[in-house]
């Protein structure tokens, strides 16, 4: 007995620490390319709660997973286009601008799925997963780790692109170089404006589809106000890596078991009160940024409007 309350519970905690750790991961590659860029891109929650409603809103209209996800990374970009119009060309305030645009994507979010559905939250249908051949029948984690809907895998290739990207590509030298040194890459030729919008905008599509992630895989349905922190989360996941996105990909684990407590602990028939579980996630983050916050690198232009001509 007591050997299958230990299976079930690492069972749950694995499955629902992937199932939470994605959007987590998205969010925090996102923002890892915003930052990279010198945007602070602290409208990233309002991005992944828009992505999520569009992502449920085009799957359940579609029937179509696929669509949802394209729905959701149209959605969060978006709300970057806001933030790119007015902290990179307008120059104003990044901080105020996103959490204005968070404020405003909770609220328009939820008017508009009680303006849709009233008060009613329908779901969607049973979302197909890939088993990968052999590893997933590896018992306590195959299931949990390798039966999973293909997003999930695609989000850890996409870790070791972007890897790539950043270290041998002229696109990543870019972006260093405009959170580093914009006015040293506008005299070399390359357009400082141009290079953080489209990081902006590469920052809303992930945000959008871990929000979509999270409603139509995690969830199965929209709720509003659902990303409840998500984004703040991937925010200091982007900080923490010094622009590596293999750390990035470890912290979103972390978070996401931290995340999944709740679950695993129900499964295990645990009474433990709600609310001191769903307070862990936060008290990692605490804790986390007590430890390692003073070792992290973060860009010298970050934040930082750029004016042409200005030193």
């Amino acid at each position: 007995m007591p050997g299958l309350f230990t299976v079930d519970f690492t069972t749950a905690l694995i499955f629902g620490a992937v199932t939470a750790g994605i959007p987590l991961l998205l969010a925090g590659l996102g923002e890892q390319i915003s930052e990279k860029a010198g945007v602070l891109n602290i409208g990233i929650e309002g991005m992944m709660l828009f992505g999520a409603y569009t992502g449920f809103l085009v799957a359940f209209k579609t029937d179509s997973i696929w669509l949802g996800f394209l729905g959701g990374a149209g959605g969060g970009m978006l709300v970057a286009l806001l933030m790119a119009i007015f902290c990179v060309w307008l120059g104003m305030n990044q901080i105020v601008i996103g959490i204005a645009l968070t404020l405003g994507a909770e609220g328009l979010t939820a008017l508009l799925h009680h303006f849709q559905f009233s008060r009613t939250y329908p779901r969607l249908g049973a979302i197909d997963s890939l088993p990968l051949p052999v590893i997933s029948d590896i018992p306590v984690f195959g299931r949990a780790l390798f039966d999973r809907h293909p997003l999930v895998y695609l989000s850890i290739l996409l870790v070791f692109a972007m890897a790539w990207l950043f270290r041998n590509t002229y696109v990543g030298l870019n972006l260093q170089a405009a959170g580093d040194k914009p006015a040293a890459l506008d005299a070399a030729g390359v357009d400082v404006y141009l290079t953080r919008s489209c990081a902006v905008l590469a920052t809303g599509a992930l945000a959008g589809i871990g929000g979509a992630y999270l409603a139509n895989v995690g969830a199965g349905l929209f709720l509003p106000f659902m990303t409840n922190g998500a984004g703040f989360i991937g925010l200091v996941l982007a900080m923490l890596a010094r622009g590596h996105p293999v750390w990035v990909l470890f912290g979103a684990a972390l978070f996401g078991a931290s995340l999944a407590l709740t679950t695993a602990l129900q499964v295990a028939g645990l009474n433990i009160p709600t609310d001191v579980v769903q307070m862990l996630p936060f008290a990692m983050v605490m804790l986390v940024l007590v430890i390692f916050a003073r070792h992290s690198y973060l860009p010298p232009a970050l934040g930082l409007p750029y004016v042409r001509g200005e030193r």
